[in-house]
């Protein structure tokens, strides 16, 4: 037996020994097959890949980069990072057909690289053999092919970030060694297919950013091994599925952002290793359930923002031991909040339950959160500062607090729900007025004159600030009217126009008939679907004079009402050619309203950031750092018009890389253009009128300001200018904590000390030489000066424009002598102003704590594929002192908030 038993080792022994010498020779083994080589040329050839990579007279098996061998044939290629000649950067092709003579390819990687083209049909014919393939932001577009279903051996599947249409094919569900399938960010449309349902190995299904409709099919429950679900920033539709609730092994799962109703089903609680849960953006709605989150006892972070969810919040989810963030935002919920001291489980860091109508004092919340978000309820009583150092508490109750309710708001609250409101600590007004003691008439009597003097000339006082608030008002109220007054009649047919809303249709294009527009469009076909708009449908259209067009389709019913025709006022009003050319309208029909413009052929700037369209331009993989700044430039020009050449002031409201659009030669016109509203408040440089400035009680935006002033568009600019520069896209679309955490990491990396600390957060794909980092380096300032958290303290949009017009003198040394705009006030310049206040306010930047990190980065990286992330969690430092920057750049600080100084002569 001992004999036969060290026979058995030696057998293993040597068997270990036969598998190594293949795993390690078989590489080098030089690929002596003719047809294999002669492949390898021709794809060469067809990609225009540089000889330095490919050396012609050299053994692939050794010397090609990418190439990998196996018993002298070919079984990988990866192009990822390889670079064309110059002939090849001139026309890219998705041409691969060399590839069907290699018939023992396992792994095709083309991660990266410009493959403009369609997927061919034969690749599910030919690589049999295939694992892995990875065609991720490669700008593939067309259909997926159903060929692809008859690679059985396929274990990977990544086509993300491309321009992929149509349907997602059912085909794919043959896949059943399939392990990650990754189609997200692209223009597939349709339902998710049930055959998936047969792909019992899949770990990874991310199907987001899509055009995705339907309900969640049931059976993607079945899916027992799935451990990362993402669906989100589709047009789902329907209730969750409780089937969902059977994914046991599930890690990952994100519905956010679509149009999921009914309400959360309790059935998911068997999702026991579930850690991050994020179903904000959709219209889910009744009480979240209490036994659901007595399961999920390894959730780490809970996104249920902005939906209808009502009713208590669950003591189960408040006392979740693991959970690290917490977002119930934007609902209907109720109550007194759980106390905090009776969790005995740890602390939770972050917590918004933020616009919800919760009341009560805040006396129960002594745990410790590195950030709480309370602001918009109905919290009274004093604030526990001793135990909440990082909190928001505007829009409340609350004594002592700046920006809360009024007290009618709070009153009528409390009253409503027969609660005792304790009128901000002043005594109740209906109580007796304590009685006066006798023998103090006689004083009384003396001061009546005087008391009469005093409130007579504070009453006339008063009464003229209110008539020349009244002339102010009328004075600026509206749109300043960019070609005169006179306004005709609304056309036949159109709705009547809100109050106060009087549009001259003659500047508005052509009156198209609805059938015009419906065979522009091919009866609005969902081939010609654009996206979907948070204001209507978009849909790509020909004129019959051969005219490109884009058309808004409003469901008059599903919108917010009058908001077409506040637009339209907008363009009537106002004329820019930074604002997208609006071509003409259709408001004929009762339930359906049509707006038409200028088609842009680069369509948006998240769109065109890693796409290739024109053949003459040499950027490959992303856009140059020239059209980058043209780009920021030329969006700088468009708000600054609206800031401050519109009066009054005119807020974007929507700022973001989807709202601007390329035209066809890379100049911006800014779109999205349907939240357009004057500044809330009086903007007058006067002294009066900043005295006559009215409470503002808009909606809040994500950086704590009110979208509806200035200072909220630069914020959200200063969003945009950081994806041009760290080339991550989705950052001005996202408000949520993950796009803090992001913040966090990487405002650091900005130093106006350091240069070179910027290179760890540049977009990889840039090539810059040292004069154009100084521009990118430039640009990073201004984005976080964009980015300051206190309003007040951003830059007006008219100063970053003349920065990014004269990037160099914003990151180099003021010399004296050649200083032609040089200021002669003595006060600070604005940089000195914005950028010494830095090392007192960059903890509040992002108000997701580092502490975070180690649960993993909630945001979703575009563009680039993960390994572009530098700069995250680098650790960069922020030096606390400033260099002395350009005043002719930045000429003022503004003491005031968002109030410009008049110009000096």
């Amino acid at each position: 037996m001992a004999d036969r038993w060290w026979t058995t080792v030696e057998l293993l022994a040597l068997a270990l020994l036969i598998s190594l010498f293949q795993s390690v020779f078989g590489q080098l083994e030089p690929l002596n097959n003719r047809t294999e080589r002669a492949a390898l040329l021709d794809l060469r050839s067809s990609l225009g890949l540089r000889g330095k990579d490919w050396p012609k007279k050299a053994d692939p098996c050794s010397d090609w980069i990418g190439v990998q061998c196996q018993g002298g044939h070919v079984v990988g290629i990866n192009v990822s990072g390889l670079k064309r000649t110059r002939v090849g950067r001139m026309n890219p092709q998705f041409s691969v057909d060399a590839l069907t003579n290699l018939t023992f390819l396992a792994s095709f990687n083309a991660s990266g690289f410009l493959l403009p083209g369609s997927i061919p049909d034969w690749f599910g014919e030919r690589l049999q053999w295939l694992q892995l393939l990875d065609l991720r932001s490669c700008s593939v577009v067309g259909p997926i092919p159903s060929s692809l279903g008859n690679l059985t051996a396929l274990n990977s599947l990544y086509l993300s970030k491309n321009n992929l249409t149509s349907i997602i094919p059912s085909s794919l569900g043959q896949l059943l060694n399939l392990s990650v399938l990754d189609l997200s960010k692209n223009l597939l449309t349709g339902s998710i297919p049930s055959s998936f349902s047969a792909i019992t190995n899949l770990t990874l299904l991310d199907l987001s950013s899509n055009f995705l409709s339907g309900p969640i099919p049931p059976a993607l429950g079945t899916l027992s091994s799935l451990r990362f679900l993402n669906l989100s920033s589709n047009g789902l539709s329907a209730n969750i599925p409780a089937q969902l609730g059977d994914l046991s092994r599930l890690v990952d799962l994100d519905l956010g952002s679509n149009s999921l109703s009914g309400s959360l089903p309790p059935d998911l609680r068997g999702m026991r290793s579930l850690q991050k849960m994020s179903l904000g953006g959709n219209v889910l709605a009744e009480s979240l359930p209490n036994a659901l989150f007595s399961g999920l006892t390894r959730l780490q972070f809970a996104v249920l923002s902005h939906n209808n969810f009502s009713g208590t919040l669950p003591n189960s989810l408040w006392s979740i031991p693991v959970l690290r963030l917490l977002d119930v935002s934007g609902n209907n919920l109720t109550g007194i909040l759980p106390n905090r001291s009776s969790n005995a489980n740890g602390t939770l860091p972050v917590f918004n339950v933020s616009d919800n109508q919760f009341y009560g004092t805040l006396t129960s919340l002594v745990g410790r959160f590195s950030f709480i978000d309370l602001s918009a309820n109905y919290f009274q009583g004093s604030v526990p500062v001793d135990t909440l150092s990082n909190a928001s508490f505007a829009n409340n109750c609350l004594r002592n607090e700046s920006n809360q309710r009024s007290l009618k708001d709070c009153s009528s609250f409390y009253a409503a729900r027969g609660l005792s409101f304790d009128n901000f600590g002043a005594p109740n007004t209906t109580s007796s007025p304590p009685s006066v003691p006798v023998g103090t008439h006689k004083n009384s009597s003396n001061l009546a004159p005087i008391l009469g003097g005093v409130f007579g000339g504070l009453a006339l006082f008063l009464l003229l600030v209110l008539v020349l608030a009244l002339m102010l008002r009328r004075r600026d109220n509206g749109v300043s009217d960019q070609r005169g007054i006179d306004v005709g009649p609304a056309p036949p047919g159109s709705s009547p126009q809100p109050p106060g809303i009087s549009i001259d249709f003659s500047s508005l294009g052509d009156a198209f008939t609805y059938e015009q527009l419906l065979r522009a469009t091919s009866d609005f076909n969902d081939t010609n679907l654009i996206k979907h708009g948070h204001s209507g449908d978009l849909f790509q259209g020909v004129l019959e004079g051969g005219i490109a067009v884009v058309v808004k389709r409003i469901n008059v019913s599903s919108v917010k009402k009058d908001s077409y025709m506040r637009e339209l006022d907008f363009f009537s009003r106002v004329s820019h050619t930074r604002l997208v050319p609006i071509l003409g309208h259709c408001l004929e029909q009762e339930n359906e309203k049509l707006l038409v413009y200028k088609y842009m052929p680069n369509k948006d700037l998240s769109n065109s950031f890693y796409r290739k369209t024109n053949l003459e331009d040499d950027s490959l993989q992303s856009l140059d750092w020239i059209k980058r700044l043209k780009i920021a430039i030329g969006a700088a020009e468009g708000l600054s018009y609206l800031h401050h050449e519109c009066h009054p002031p005119i807020v974007h409201r929507d700022v973001q890389a989807s709202s601007i659009l390329l035209d066809d030669k890379f100049e911006v016109r800014l779109g999205s253009l349907s939240e357009v509203c004057t500044q809330e408040g009086d903007t007058h440089q006067n002294v009066i009128t900043r005295l006559l400035r009215l409470p503002q009680s808009s909606e809040q935006g994500p950086s704590g300001s009110s979208s509806a002033t200035c200072a909220f568009d630069v914020y959200c600019f200063g969003k945009v200018l950081l994806e041009l520069v760290t080339g991550k896209l989705g950052i001005s679309a996202s408000d949520d904590g993950s796009m803090k955490e992001w913040l966090e990491q990487t405002l650091p990396c900005i130093s106006i000390n350091e240069k070179e600390l910027v290179t760890k957060i540049v977009d990889p794909s840039l090539i810059v030489d040292d004069d154009l980092l100084e521009e990118v380096w430039a640009m990073a300032i201004v984005a976080r000066s964009c980015l300051n958290p206190k309003p007040s303290k951003r830059p007006l949009m008219r100063y970053i424009l003349k920065a990014l017009e004269n990037p160099l003198k914003v990151v180099r040394e003021e010399n004296s002598s050649s200083a032609p705009l040089r200021t002669t006030s003595s006060r600070r310049s604005w940089n000195a102003a914005l950028f010494g206040s830095w090392r007192h306010s960059s903890s509040d930047i992002a108000a997701v704590p580092s502490s975070i990190r180690e649960g993993g980065n909630v945001l979703r990286q575009s563009g680039t594929t993960g390994s572009n992330g530098s700069g995250q969690g680098s650790g960069c430092d922020v030096s606390s002192s400033h260099m002395k920057l350009s005043k002719e750049i930045f000429p003022e600080p503004d003491d005031v908030r968002d109030v410009e100084r008049p110009e000096e002569d």
